[in-house]
């Protein structure tokens, strides 16, 4: 169903939905000139997803030769549902019914369609490409760990105690708490009880600093639907080409243990590979925002030239 439809920057951005189990959730279609080209289902990370939040991202990713269609969260930019009830494996099926969508298009018609996960997004574009091959041409995952969510959380939590001068005994203290939380969060204790022991170390100067997000019960639902997800369960199912770009900077996932992961678990075809950019960070830029500075002049230099080799290698 199209809603409406514009002309932005050469392309054509046409509003749509992507018919879920959740309901319709609106989405934007960005059609570059000289179609038919390979359809690009972008899969967003954790938290709140608007499909009005990309930043220029959709504009880079089309310019590099794609057709890309970006959906709201269940939820989110006025559509139904509730991301926070969905487990990886819900984000995985909504993420098929956005292929459905993105496949049945014109704009890509007899050519292959694939997914741009980026972070958590990445976790779910392997499992969208496991569970049903046959829909998935191929996948970009993008600052996604190869570790498990609870692996990744607590080197995130470890770095940013560390950023705040916790060391030593305080640090090991902290640290225990962590593992314990997880613990807690992955077994069938209460929620409630979970945070009944949390508040017991209310007191403690590294608390604050290893609340969010395990600060309420929604969270912590949320999170015991998904911090043992382990990609190395995952990803030798995954048989379609996958590109897997890293930021040598990323201050939120723990980069060299990712490396080894994959080095190990990528799909086993010559047309799968991995890049770490230089400096780039979580976002694979190289700098942070300054007003009047182009954002994507910010990229990791690399990054755009990766994924339209990419894209072009999966053309028919």
């Amino acid at each position: 169903m199209l809603a409406s439809a514009s002309v932005v920057d050469d392309a054509q951005e046409v509003h749509t939905v992507v018919p879920t189990e959740m309901g319709d959730l609106h989405g934007i279609l960005r059609v570059p000139d000289g179609t038919p080209l390979p359809g690009l289902v972008l899969v967003d990370g954790s938290g709140d997803g608007d499909r009005n939040a990309w930043g220029g991202r959709p504009i880079w990713l089309a310019d590099a030769g794609a057709v890309v269609l970006r959906h709201d969260k269940p939820g989110c930019g006025g559509s139904p549902g509730d991301w926070m009830a969905q487990t990886l494996h819900d984000r995985a099926r909504e993420t098929l019914d956005a292929v459905r969508t993105l496949r049945g298009r014109p704009a890509t018609a007899n050519q292959p369609v694939g997914l741009y996960g980026v972070s958590q997004g990445g976790w779910v574009a392997m499992l969208a490409a496991m569970l049903e091959p046959s829909a998935v041409d191929f996948v970009i995952v993008q600052s996604t760990p190869a570790t498990t969510p609870a692996a990744q959380e607590r080197d995130r939590l470890e770095r940013a105690l560390r950023r705040e001068g916790f060391e030593g005994h305080r640090l090991e203290t902290a640290m225990a708490w962590v593992d314990e939380r997880a613990r807690l969060v992955t077994s069938d204790v209460p929620i409630a009880d979970v945070l009944a022991v949390q508040r017991t170390h209310a007191r403690e100067p590294w608390y604050a600093a290893t609340l969010h997000p395990y600060d309420d019960a929604p969270s912590l639902r949320f999170l015991r639907g998904m911090l043992d997800f382990d990609p190395a369960d995952v990803l030798p199912y995954v048989r379609c080409p996958m590109l897997v770009l890293l930021g040598a900077a990323d201050p939120i996932i723990p980069v060299r243990a990712s490396i080894e992961g994959y080095s190990r678990l990528l799909p086993p075809n010559a047309s799968s590979g991995a890049a770490v950019l230089p400096d780039a960070d979580h976002g694979l830029f190289v700098a942070e925002p300054i007003e009047g500075v182009d954002r994507r002049a910010q990229l990791a230099p690399g990054y755009l030239p990766i994924v339209a080799s990419f894209l072009a290698e999966q053309r028919r």
